[in-house]
C-alpha cells in the first residue's frame, strides 16, 4: 500500500527551520491561527519570520486571511512558534497534507498546541465576536473517510488507534477559564462542528449539526488536533465566533468570507489577550 504521508518530508522541513533559527531553541509550543486572525503574530516578541513557501514540503494556503508565514520568538515571556494562517481540505488537499504541519511541529519537538479558528456560532444567546473554549469536536469529514490518520501507521510517530477523549486537554480548559475570569473576559465553551466546505452549511445542515450537540461550525481544526493528539501533544482550542449562523430558510442574510475576516479583526485582540495570559502563566509555571 503507498504510504499516505512520508514521514521523511516532515523531517525535512523541519530540519530547515532549525537551520533559520540559528542558536535559538525550538520553542516547545506552536500556536495556529485561523480565518483573519493572524495579528496574534505581532505579539511575538524578538521575532524571526519565514514565508511558509521557502519550507520544503509545505502546503500552500490559497485563502484571503492565510498569510502563510511562521513566526518563531516568545509571548509574554514564553518561547512560541505561531503559523500565520492554514490549508483547508477543500483547497483541494488531502487530509494527511492539511496536517502535515503538525508532523512538522512534532519532528520539532514541541509538546503544547494552541489551535484557534473563525466560525460560525450555533447558540442563539451567544453573539458575533464571542470567544468559545472548545470542549471537543465533531468531524464530519472523518465520518466519511476522510480522516488524516488513514493509511499505515507508523508507530515511531503514534498509536494505531489512539484516544480522542480529552482531545482538548482539560487542565488547559481550566487554565483558560481561569485567566479569562481575571482578565473579565466572557469565554464560551461547547463542541466545534467542522465541515469540508468550501460552501456553507444549509439550513437543514446546521439544524443537523446543532442537534448532535455542536455550538460552532468550521472548515478546519480537526484535522490537526487529531494528528497533534496522535504525536502526543496537549491540546487546546479556541473558536471566535465570527458570525451566527442562519437556521432559517427564508432568511435574506447571507454569510460572506469578508464578513469572517471584518469581525475576526475587530474581535481578535480580546483572544490575543487571552493567549497572552495563558502563555504568560506557561512561562512562569
Amino acid at each position: 500500500m503507498e504510504r499516505a504521508f512520508d514521514p521523511t518530508h516532515a523531517v525535512e522541513a523541519a530540519a530547515w527551520i532549525r537551520g533559520q533559527m540559528g542558536a535559538r531553541a525550538v520553542p516547545m509550543s506552536a500556536l495556529i491561527t485561523g480565518s483573519g486572525l493572524g495579528m496574534m503574530a505581532d505579539s511575538v516578541q524578538a521575532p524571526v519570520r519565514f514565508p511558509t513557501t521557502e519550507i520544503p514540503h509545505w502546503p500552500q494556503s490559497t485563502v484571503e486571511g492565510h498569510a502563510g508565514r511562521l513566526v518563531v520568538g516568545s509571548i509574554a515571556g514564553h518561547p512560541v512558534i505561531v503559523m500565520q494562517g492554514r490549508v483547508h481540505f477543500y483547497e483541494g488537499y488531502p487530509i494527511q497534507q492539511v496536517a502535515f504541519p503538525i508532523r512538522v511541529l512534532q519532528a520539532l519537538g514541541v509538546q503544547r498546541l494552541i489551535v484557534t479558528n473563525a466560525a460560525g456560532g450555533m447558540e442563539k444567546s451567544w453573539a458575533a465576536g464571542d470567544i468559545m473554549l472548545i470542549r471537543d469536536h465533531i468531524n464530519v469529514p472523518g465520518m466519511a473517510g476522510q480522516n488524516p490518520l488513514i493509511g499505515p501507521n507508523n508507530t515511531q510517530l503514534g498509536p494505531r488507534f489512539p484516544s480522542m477523549a480529552n482531545a482538548y486537554d482539560p487542565t488547559l480548559r481550566a487554565l483558560a477559564h481561569e485567566v479569562a475570569r481575571e482578565q473579565g473576559l466572557t469565554l464560551r465553551e461547547g463542541i466545534y462542528a467542522m465541515v469540508s466546505g468550501p460552501s456553507y452549511e444549509t439550513p437543514a445542515e446546521l439544524r443537523f449539526l446543532h442537534v448532535a450537540g455542536a455550538h460552532a461550525v468550521g472548515m478546519s481544526t480537526a484535522p490537526e488536533v487529531i494528528v497533534a493528539r496522535h504525536a502526543g501533544m496537549t491540546v487546546l482550542g479556541f473558536s471566535l465566533l465570527t458570525n451566527m449562523v442562519l437556521f432559517d430558510p427564508t432568511a435574506e442574510e447571507e454569510t460572506t468570507h469578508d464578513e469572517v475576516l471584518e469581525v475576526g479583526a475587530l474581535a481578535a485582540p480580546r483572544l490575543v489577550r487571552l493567549l497572552e495570559g495563558i502563555l504568560t502563566r506557561w512561562a512562569t509555571s
